[in-house]
Order: C-alpha cells, then structure tokens, then sequence
C-alpha cells in the first residue's frame, strides 16, 4: 500500500490544507503516515513568511537528500510561489505545486503512486478537526510578502463551509477550528457579502458541534458585532490569538496597520471582562526598521500592563520586494537583546496567567494517550497531562482539575 507523510511549515492554514489532503488520501486508499521514514512519497507544504521558515524547509529538504534520497518528494506551499531556485540542488523533488494548484495535490499524489487502492477506514477516535474558510490578504502591510504569495482574500461559501462542518461532526469530531490567512476578512469578497460573524452564527447552530475554535484574527476588522459574539456564544473556545505585530503608533503606521494602542486595549480589556478564562495571545514582531528604543519600550510596557496571557514573538526579517526591506535596519544585536525579553516576559506572564487555575475544573478534550498518561486540550487551550481512566479516550470531552503548574507543564485529574 503507498503511504504519503506530510510536513507542514508555517500557518494554520498550511495545518488545514493537510487535514483536508489526509481526508482525501484515505478516500483513495493512500495512507499518511506520522513517519516519513516510512514513506514512499512525501509532502512539504512550505512557509515563506521569515528567512527562518526558509530555512527550516531547506534544511528538511537536505535532510530528506541525505536519509529518504529514493522517497518523492512533492514540495507546495508559499516557498514555491517566491522562487524555485532554493530547490535546484535537490535531485529527489519529484513535483512543485504553487499555491493556486494545490486543489491538484491529491490527484498528483495518486498518480505518483500509481495508486488503485481502496478506501481506508479513519480512526475510531477524533477529536479536533481544522478546516480553511479562507485564503490570501488584501492589506499589504509593509513588512509581508503573503499577499503576494497567496493573492487576493478568498472566501470559502459560506453553505460550503456549513456542508463540510456537518460533514466533519456527523464523522464524530467535538472541536472545529478556522483557519484563514485573514480570517476576519471572511466574506467581504463574496457576492452577497457576508461576516465572519454571520458563519460563525450558522455553524453554532449545527447539532454535535460542541466548540469552534478561530485561528489569528486582525484587529483591524473585530467588528463589536464579532467581538460580542465571541464573549457571548459558549461554544466558541475562549482562546483569541491576535495579529498585533506591535504597539508603538509610529511603528504601527509604518508598518501600515491602522491601528492604535488604544484600540488594542479597548479590543483586549473586552475579551479578558466578557471571557476571564480566555487565554489571550499575540503575535509580535520587533527590530522593525522604524523601531528606536523608545518604541520598544512602550511596547514592552503595554505587553506587561495588558490582559495578554503569551506572545509569539518574531524578530524582524527584511523580505525582497517589501517596502520595509529597503528602509535601515535595527542591529542584529538589538533585536535578539528585544526578542528575548519580550520572550521572556511571556513566559512569566503565562505562567501566572495557567497558576490563576490551580485546583479549578476546566472542560477539555482528549487528544492522545501516552503510556499511563493522556494529553488534553482545555477549551482555552491549556495541554494538560493527566491519568489514564476508564472514560479518557482519544475525542473524549472531559472536565479536568488543574493540579500542578509549572514553566514546562500543566498536570490535571479527571473531575
């Protein structure tokens, strides 16, 4: 039987696209595998949206010349819309599909292998499932490539995306995530429009659909409409992830982000009052070219006084063809010293932020078990070890007791 492994670099909505590869795989009859060493063909769903994702895809690229050199290898995703000169030296890269074909990947793979299987029955267990309702970004900050990488905002119908939810809870998943490059933009380019909030509103009402999750979301576009059902609707999972990127207002203006300080914290203090078990993150890039140290620390002072429970923090990358690489850059020096503070500060603050929970019950899904231990996912998103049970089966939804916290991990019981 052929079996395909893929890996995935970058977004959540590289991770949904191989959900929905892996579905349609097994369809066919083609196995994915969680090896790649066992693997006849493998994907790599590329990431392009830091020098360091380039670099972790060619470093996996040489490691699979080096150790599978007789696998096929497929290579899609946003490094392959950039440039295919990075892969001449890769002899055992079967196929390249760009961005806008990858709808073909599963008859590529099928072809590849030459594959006539038959369909193969999917685990008995499920718990959390991932789907893309939306594609590419209009906004053209000054620092990103992705619009040029992924095009324009795609919205997935909105009757589409309700027939594949149904789909995915009538197979037994508790939890569904979105996922889009820019997810709150869901809609504004169907014909009528539509709202991340008006999806949102129809999928909550499926039968057996226990939580909705969301991907990032940019402030820009939380409209108090979204914004309120988030704090209202019980089944969204009170974990919000936003696209900051940063805080100051003239780092903001030149990245081209309309936003402010402000409307950060307005955004932020409404979340933390109408979901206080919400886990609120963030996405922070610093060493920004505009950035003096003056900046910095009125970002770090807005980090450390807001309700955010962690950030995601990137030092700046200059990416060819954006206005922000021609502009003088922050010393490498500089940014590392800001990134690991800013690191560091996350750290502590989720540390605070999961000990706030210390002998509270948390509702929680099961992912896996390992040896006398089971993995769970709390609704806000804390990876929880716990004893085995009689009733803590992978896609098991449990309420579990937070009993121990620390920098690495998060133990619980079964309530």
């Amino acid at each position: 039987m052929t079996s395909v492994f893929i890996h995935n670099f970058g977004c959540r909505v590289n991770q949904a696209e191989a959900f929905e590869w892996s579905a349609k795989l097994a369809e066919v009859g083609i196995k994915v595998e969680k090896d790649w060493r066992k693997s006849q063909i493998i994907v790599v769903n590329s990431c392009a949206l830091t020098s360091r994702a380039e670099a972790d895809v060619r470093q996996f690229l040489r490691r699979l010349s080096r150790e599978a050199p007789h696998s096929k290898v497929i290579v899609t995703g946003c490094l392959t819309e950039k440039s295919q000169q990075y892969f001449k030296s890769f002899s055992n890269i079967s196929m390249f599909i760009p961005n806008s074909a990858k709808s073909n990947l599963v008859d590529e793979v099928r072809r590849l292998s030459g594959n006539q299987g038959e369909k193969i029955e999917k685990s008995l267990y499920r718990s959390r499932a991932l789907i893309k309702v939306q594609d590419g970004c209009d906004a053209h900050c000054t620092f990103c490539l992705i619009p040029s990488l992924r095009g324009k905002s795609r919205s997935v119908p909105l009757k589409e995306v309700v027939g594949q939810v149904k789909k995915i809870v009538a197979e037994g998943y508790q939890e569904v995530g979105l996922a889009g490059i820019h997810l709150n933009a869901y809609g504004l380019d169907l014909s009528p429009k539509s709202s991340l909030v008006s999806l949102l509103k129809e999928l909550v009402r499926i039968p057996g659909l226990n939580y909705l999750h969301l991907s990032s979301l940019d402030p820009r576009l939380l409209t108090p409409e979204l914004l309120d059902f988030m704090v209202k609707e019980e089944k969204i999972c009170p974990h919000f992830h936003l696209s900051l990127q940063h805080a100051s207002p003239s780092v903001l203006k030149k990245m081209g982000r309309k936003s402010t300080p402000k409307d950060y914290s307005l955004i932020l203090d409404y979340l933390r009052n109408g979901r206080p078990e919400a886990s609120l993150g963030a996405d922070i890039l610093v060493g920004f070219p505009a950035e003096e140290e003056s900046d910095y620390l009125f970002l770090k002072d807005f980090l450390t006084s807001s309700p955010l429970t962690y950030f995601h923090v990137f030092s700046f990358s200059p990416r060819e063809g954006t206005p922000a690489a021609e502009w003088p850059p922050v010393e490498e020096k500089i940014k590392k010293q800001r990134a690991d503070e800013l690191r560091c500060l996350s750290r502590e603050k989720n540390l605070a932020f999961k000990k706030s929970f210390l002998g509270k019950v948390l509702p929680a899904i099961v992912v896996k078990k390992k040896g006398l231990e089971v993995e769970a996912l709390t609704t806000n998103y804390f990876k929880i070890r716990l004893p085995v049970t009689e009733t803590t089966c992978p896609g098991n939804l449990i309420r579990v007791r937070i009993t121990d916290v620390n920098y690495y991990e998060v133990k619980g019981e079964q309530a």
